[in-house]
């Protein structure tokens, strides 16, 4: 064990060898604190791939680990470490983690953000549940793989990234454009997995899309002094927010709705109303806290996020805008967006210009391949546990492979009390923690998937 991992395995702990180093990895990331806040020179993820080449010299040094550490804009850098499977026919499994994680308020931290601390059993720190737990625990069997007497039969590949919080046009898009032959992976895991939805544990297969729009309404301008006969695009833009605030887009049950109901619903009245359409609104606050996720994952959401009006004091504002953030549910197209938009604006639509923002489409991936059924054998043989596969009302780099039609899926295996509530709860939050036991229940479970899948 290294004096990293020793050091993990403090306070008592019994852990085994590499379940200690993966803690002691994950704090060693946690405190390079590259913090993505969404411009170029932010994030600054060679600090952590500096900490994984490191953790992998020594299987480097036996000549079975191929290396590339990729930049796209100075310090923005993702490293690719690949173990080369002995059949050219086996499935090459990738593992896909970010290194970036998201800016922190350090007055609503009772610790340090960037410390790392393994207090009672538990490793606090930005980005500890999101994702660097499993980062860490992806580069721990990766140089399992390389250090084990044989090498595997299939290629296992770390694709550790930047600029997955900033939307991954410095971490992810950029590697598939410029390098597809160095992150080549016929099946993927990546983050969103692992809660708990009553006995089931949550596997992502599907994430919703995002079509952003931006609202333009005009108005009449003149001087602030004389209001009378202007018209303050001001006004329009509240009316316009009056009328998002009060009409929902419908529900629309797709196929991963049952086999939620089913997973997380035990009161049997309380089910039938929520597969209902009609009866599934009145029926979200019966949920507590998984209610905006059930509300998130059965429509296309529309949240208005940027309201601009206005230059100075004293100039009634001819034009004002809302960036709207809508999420869609997998087949939903452009059109089909305008119009629901057209919709709910209703008699206002005819004074609002609808411009198209940044987007991409709703993503799957199948829950019959035989990644999948790897996922469920390790999670029932590590937990004891059936697997539901779920949709992510988020995004994450993996709807990037799925793009390319590699199947890819959000993996984790939580401790018993990590409620889908809790995960949320933990990701982007104050006081961000993840515990031991989850740590090593997510490596034991995904040294079966890499026996299962390449060895």
């Amino acid at each position: 064990m290294s004096q990293q991992g020793e050091a993990a395995a403090g306070e008592g702990a019994q852990l085994g060898a590499s379940a200690a180093d993966t803690i002691a990895l994950l704090q060693s990331l946690i405190r390079e604190a590259c913090v993505n806040d969404g411009s170029v020179g932010s994030g600054q993820e060679i600090r952590s791939v500096r900490v994984l080449q490191r953790f992998l010299a020594e299987a480097v040094a036996t000549g079975r680990v191929e290396t590339h550490v990729l930049e796209s804009a100075p310090g923005r850098a993702s490293l690719v470490a690949r173990v080369r499977g002995t059949d050219p026919d086996a499935p090459s499994l990738g593992l896909l983690g970010h290194l970036d994680v998201v800016p922190v308020d350090e007055e609503g931290w009772i610790r340090n953000p960037f410390g790392g601390d393994l207090i009672d059993g538990e490793i606090w720190g930005r980005g500890a549940v999101d994702m660097l737990y499993l980062t860490a625990a992806f580069a721990c069997v990766v140089r399992d793989a390389a250090l084990a007497p044989e090498p595997p039969r299939g290629d296992l590949v770390l694709i550790a990234v930047a600029d997955e919080e900033g939307g991954g046009e410095y971490g992810i898009h950029w590697l598939v454009r410029k390098h597809p032959e160095v992150v080549r992976v016929t099946e993927a895991l990546s983050e969103s997995g692992g809660m708990r939805m009553g006995r089931h544990v949550a596997i992502e297969i599907a994430e919703k899309g995002s079509a952003g729009r931006r609202l333009v309404i005009h108005g009449k301008p003149g001087h602030a002094s004389i209001p009378y006969g202007a018209k303050s695009a001001s006004y329009r833009v509240g009316e316009v927010l009056q009328r998002l605030g009060e009409v929902m887009p419908a529900a629309q049950l797709g196929p991963l709705w049952n086999r939620f109901i089913d997973a997380r619903i035990q009161d049997p009245a309380l089910a039938e109303r929520l597969r209902d359409p009609v009866r599934l609104d009145a029926a979200l606050p019966h949920l507590g806290g998984i209610s905006g996720y059930a509300h998130a994952v059965s429509r296309v959401t529309i949240s208005p996020t940027v309201l601009r009006a206005g230059a100075t004091h004293n100039v009634i504002p001819a034009v004002g805008t809302i960036d709207l953030d809508i999420r869609t549910l997998p087949g939903t197209t452009d059109e089909e967006v305008d119009h629901l938009l057209t919709v709910v604006l209703g008699p206002l639509a005819s004074q609002v210009e609808i411009q198209h923002l940044r987007g991409w489409a709703a993503t799957t991936s199948p829950a019959d391949t035989p990644l999948f059924a790897a996922i469920e054998r390790a999670v029932e043989a590590v937990a004891d546990a059936p697997v539901v596969p779920i949709m992510a009302a988020g995004g994450s780099d993996a709807r990037v492979l799925r793009e390319l039609g590699i199947p890819a899926y959000g993996f984790g295996l939580l401790g018993p009390g990590w409620s889908y509530e809790r995960y949320r709860e933990g990701v982007h939050s104050n006081n961000e923690r993840i515990d031991v036991e989850s740590v090593t229940l997510s490596l034991e479970a995904l040294r079966h998937i890499v026996r299962d899948r390449v060895a």
